[in-house]
């Protein structure tokens, strides 16, 4: 078991409070988005060698030796990386509209990039590696959200509410809203909000100008209800990112409130955007994004639209599952990862890690102890650690003398499990 120490992700959308408070520790003074915990090479954690003290990038300590460090089934299926990438995230404004790409988009993608001689960090770089990014997450406090597309009609209905709120008023609506009123009564539903969604990232400043008037009438006054939640949304965005595409964009997406202890996964083609909240997030460990708005960064429209899948979806919660070990665990569809939330009471006994492979855990209340045949390690809230595959199997217990509760989390990948006991 090796220590680690993780990196923090300074983007402008970060908290500046939220993750120090979940891990104990003192503020940085500027914004902290995301704390990564894994192994992608962009920012991998630095494991703590108990030979001598010294550290080592867990990325090239996972190179040393992949079958000892993350099990011959994980590299027979993953290649000889560690498949997952967890974070704290702590969104204290809106993150950019986006969409991750299917598997086969990325390494297309990212072979084509590479034979056109785009450099590894150039702006205008959509495929920043070969693989893709489904991930999931899960709420520590109330968390805000759009994640993919409505029902046609439920748009439908907020449109004709705009447009009533201009009559009302003795104004008339801009073509705008007509106008992807129209989109949205295509007979093929899927077919008619990629028109609306063309219509609105590709309509310039004519876009941009009837958003403003929108966002302008709905703040005059002209009624919220029963749309409180998508108006209120539109207009905050439009406050930061004034006439941007993705503030109308954002009345075709579900919009989503969590609540702690909640989770959703998002697949390949899934738009979303987080709005507000802290949680722990887990990925297929890539960072391929590709933007649709809310950003000053910049958007490859056709391959955006190639990206997006149009159908519309019910919001993909994940529901926990507890098994006959009394492991709690978020498992989405997905071969790369899963989560397992951990809760210790003082007096509780031990609870089995579910181990496939590598795994990461990461404290955030009270301390832990997790033991092995090979080695343990005392973890108190705000540290975390890197298990090896040959470490399993592991337990996770309260530390003796105790007299608070415990939580951590741990994520391993999605294949076969090994628990301790079984």
């Amino acid at each position: 078991m090796y220590e680690i120490d993780n990196v923090l992700r300074d983007y402008a959308w970060g908290s500046t409070t939220a993750i120090a408070a979940l891990l104990g520790r003192p503020e940085s003074g500027s914004p902290e988005a995301e704390l990564w915990i894994g192994a992608h090479p962009d920012s991998p954690s630095l494991a703590r060698l108990p030979e001598d003290g010294s550290t080592a990038a867990l990325d090239a300590l996972i190179a040393g030796d992949p079958e000892h460090f993350l099990g011959s089934d994980s590299v027979a299926r993953f290649g000889p990386r560690l498949p997952f990438l967890a974070k704290i995230l702590a969104a204290a404004q809106p993150l950019s509209l986006q969409v991750h790409p299917s598997l086969e988009q990325a390494k297309a993608g990212f072979a084509r990039e590479n034979a056109e001689g785009l450099a590894a960090d150039a702006p205008n770089r959509n495929y920043r590696d070969d693989n893709h990014k489904p991930e999931m997450i899960l709420a520590l406090t109330p968390f805000e959200a759009l994640c993919g597309f409505r029902p046609a009609a439920q748009t439908r209905e907020i449109l004709r509410h705009i447009n009533a709120a201009f009559d009302a008023n003795e104004g008339a609506a801009p073509t705008l809203v007509s106008a992807l009123l129209g989109d949205l009564e295509h007979s093929n539903e899927s077919a008619g909000l990629r028109k609306a969604f063309e219509r609105l990232i590709t309509g310039g400043k004519a876009v941009a100008e009837d958003t403003s008037l929108v966002v302008a009438a709905l703040l005059a006054g002209a009624p919220l209800a029963p749309f409180d939640a998508e108006l209120s949304t539109a207009i905050s965005l439009n406050e930061r990112y004034p006439g941007d595409p993705g503030v109308l964009i954002s009345l075709l997406l579900n919009h989503i409130s969590l609540e702690p202890g909640e989770a959703v996964y998002l697949p390949a083609g899934n738009v979303h955007a987080y709005l507000h909240g802290l949680g722990v997030e887990v990925m297929a460990s890539s960072d391929n994004v590709l933007r649709g708005g809310l950003t000053p960064k910049f958007i490859d429209v056709p391959e955006l639209l190639r990206t997006i899948d149009f159908q519309p979806v019910a919001v993909p919660m994940l529901e926990a599952e507890r098994t006959v070990m009394d492991q709690e665990l978020f498992r989405p569809p997905f071969e790369e990862f899963q989560l397992q939330r951990i809760e210790l009471s003082p007096d509780a006994g031990p609870v089995p890690l579910a181990q496939s492979g590598a795994a990461v855990v990461i404290v955030v209340a009270g301390d832990v102890y997790l033991d092995s045949p090979k080695g343990d390690l005392r973890l108190s809230r705000g540290g975390s650690a890197f298990l090896a595959a040959a470490e399993a199997p592991v337990n996770v217990h309260p530390v003796a003398g105790s007299t608070e509760s415990a939580l951590a989390f741990a994520v391993t990948t999605g294949l076969q499990q090994t628990a301790a006991g079984s």
